[in-house]
């Protein structure tokens, strides 16, 4: 059965070492994590068009801009949108659907409603990914590391009004829907000094790693060792140190282990996306195992 440690979590990145299985689990990882993990993203738009007169003043405002009504959804889109996974089903499996057309699918159980409304300045107004008021919990509005994200700028005369819905869906029909990026995963490897008079090279250059840092001439740690990998850069091929350096230090592959890591946009931890993808993958797998049985 994998084994999986981890080596450092934050808010949005995680590196996980995975121990006792092979590339292709880590590959099928990699790619259930950026097309099988369900996420809430704005997927329809609705602009309200016209003008409007502000009571106080009597400016006139237009519902015009600088940037097309598609190049703002395209925008929203791609705005982190709070997901959590109990409490809401993709459009296709709400029972609120019953007897409706499909363009009036949609309940709370299983979108979201956000509202926008702006006007312009002389000076000209942002529009940010903060101006989108969420029309129910608090805890659905859009994360604060994320509300300066810029939609569009409005000036004098200008104002954008507009409700977005957010859904659930998967990275394999819009990368929208993809909760992660950056994914990638490596080999593990040790390091061996094999030439301790050669490796002078690298230990004169005063870097991180020192000759210290090997015990009986084997190092393991993790961190060391991956950043031992890009001092070895210095005085490797294509450096006038590699005659001198040579093969004093070696670099050997872990079988059966590698380091993974990835982050998230902020719709969802690195943790929660994690648990999705091994909760799809082990569902793909007892699918495959059931027609298998039947098959045979």
């Amino acid at each position: 059965m994998v084994k999986i440690e981890i080596l450092e979590e934050s808010e949005h990145h995680v590196s996980l070492l995975l121990k006792e299985t092979d590339r292709a689990f880590a590959n099928a990882m990699r790619r259930t994590l950026m097309s099988n993990v369900p996420k809430m993203a704005i997927h329809r738009v609705r602009f309200e068009l016209g003008t409007i007169t502000d009571s106080q003043t009597g400016e006139v405002y237009e519902s015009v801009g600088a940037l097309p009504d598609e190049v703002i959804a395209h925008r929203l889109a791609m705005i982190p949108i709070p997901t959590f996974h109990d409490e809401f089903c993709f459009l296709e499996d709400d029972p609120g659907n019953e007897g409706l057309p499909r363009e009036e699918w949609g309940t709370p159980a299983s979108q979201i409603i956000y509202h926008c409304s702006a006007r312009g300045t002389p000076e000209g107004r942002l529009v940010t990914a903060g101006d989108l008021n969420v029309l129910g919990e608090e805890k659905l509005q859009i994360p604060e590391l994320y509300r300066g994200i810029p939609i569009t700028k409005l000036y004098s005369g200008q104002y954008l009004e507009f409700y977005a819905y957010a859904v659930m869906g998967v990275g394999s029909d819009h990368t929208k829907w993809s909760p992660v990026s950056g994914v990638s995963f490596k080999s593990r490897k040790t390091a061996t000094l094999e030439k301790p008079t050669k490796a002078k090279a690298l230990w004169d250059l005063d870097l991180s790693i020192k000759k210290s840092d090997f015990k009986n001439k084997k190092l393991e740690d993790i961190d060391k060792v991956e950043t031992l990998i890009l001092e070895m850069h210095h005085v490797g091929d294509g450096t006038a140190r590699i005659d001198d350096f040579a093969d004093a230090i070696t670099l050997e592959e872990v079988p059966g282990e590698y380091l993974f890591s990835f982050e998230t946009d902020g719709s969802m931890t690195p943790r929660t996306a994690f648990e999705m993808a091994c909760k799809s993958l082990s569902s793909r797998f007892g699918s495959i195992l059931e027609q298998f049985s039947e098959d045979l």
